[in-house]
């Protein structure tokens, strides 16, 4: 165990993964003790602070001027982040098999292994009629292979991957004039948190991001969490209050 400690405290781990690991090396040491009779060495593995949430939300300007500026298949991927609070990695897969044109709505299954399903708006629903529902290619590859066709010789169209999606939404984003470090996941995380706003129901907010555990979407909002009011306490301590939400 000490060994594993000093280990974990040498290695050139990020602060969340460090948190993690140190994390699990307590839950299996405390399972051989419950369970096998081992000695109780969980306390002594040193517990190292887990990171804040990322508190980055895109401005409406800023989401304006991305969008505005980008080309078909970056513009997709952007709005199925923003519109729909798809994870990035998700929306590049998303393919006719997971959308329903007639219905207007998309299918699929998260990284947490949850079905979700979701109506598309109106802006999307457009541009996925622009791409072939007889292919298993994703909607964003169609969009972008139509795009580099159109604007590069044949055979210099590259490869669709994540990563090169990635670089051009960096390229995008110095398009737009946009100074501040925005990701495609923030378009997510600024959904979760105007839903909030607009329901103040965060089991809504969960919906929306497909989450099983509400921790998960807990660590969404970690930053807008709200000062409680004075007139608020006053109000649910009120006896006709309480009877009519706790009945």
């Amino acid at each position: 165990m000490i060994e594993l400690d000093a280990q974990l405290r040498r290695a050139n781990y990020t602060p969340s993964t460090l948190a993690c690991k140190a994390k699990s090396l307590r839950h299996i040491l405390r399972w051989l003790w419950e369970y096998h009779g081992a000695p109780k060495l969980d306390d002594q593995v040193r517990r190292y602070p887990a990171p804040r949430p990322r508190n980055v939300t895109v401005k409406e300007d800023e989401r304006a001027a991305l969008i505005r500026t980008a080309p078909p298949h970056l513009k997709l991927w952007l709005l199925l982040c923003s519109d729909l609070a798809i994870r990035s990695g998700t929306a590049l897969r998303l393919r006719p098999k997971h959308y329903d044109a007639r219905r207007g709505t998309l299918t699929f299954t998260t990284k947490c292994d949850e079905h979700l399903t979701l109506p598309v708006t109106a802006e999307i629903r457009a541009m996925l009629a622009q791409c072939s529902q007889n292919t298993d290619q994703p909607f964003v590859c169609q969009l972008w292979e139509t795009h580099n066709s159109k604007n590069h010789m044949p055979g210099k169209l590259g490869t669709f991957s994540a990563t090169a999606l990635t670089r051009s939404f960096r390229k995008l984003r110095s398009e737009a004039g946009i100074q501040r470090d925005i990701r495609p996941h923030d378009f997510r995380r600024t959904t979760a948190v105007a839903m909030l706003r607009k329901t103040q129901d965060i089991r809504e907010v969960q919906a929306i991001l497909g989450h099983k555990n509400l921790n998960s979407t807990l660590w969404y909002l970690d930053h807008d969490i709200r000062p409680i009011s004075r007139a608020t306490l006053e109000e649910i301590k009120q006896p006709t209050w309480r009877e009519e939400h706790t009945a």
